[in-house]
């Protein structure tokens, strides 16, 4: 069984900036950079949706924020709280 071949993030963005700035056609970039057709199309998609994503306002944050996380933090001591009365009840009786 073979593995698949690992490209550095550094060639994908030189291909996928070259591919953009149209320093060739895919074709010439593929056999230039000995990589797939299909990933430089892939990688420049990706390249392209990056940007669109850097420049909206609202998708600055990655990730849950602080808020989120309190707010998961608060149900789970909510659930915590009911399960200990619920036994505290039952090794009462």
């Amino acid at each position: 069984m073979t593995k698949r071949k690992q490209y550095s993030p550094e060639l994908k963005t030189r291909v996928a900036l070259a591919a953009i700035r149209g320093e060739g056609t895919i074709a010439e970039l593929a056999q230039k950079y000995s990589v797939h057709p299909n990933m430089i199309t892939k990688w420049k998609r990706e390249a392209v949706d990056g940007m669109k994503d850097s420049f909206n306002r609202k998708g600055k944050k990655k990730g849950p924020g602080p808020e989120d996380e309190i707010k998961t933090l608060r149900a789970k001591v909510g659930e915590l709280v009911v399960e200990r009365d619920f036994l505290a009840r039952a090794f009462d009786q």
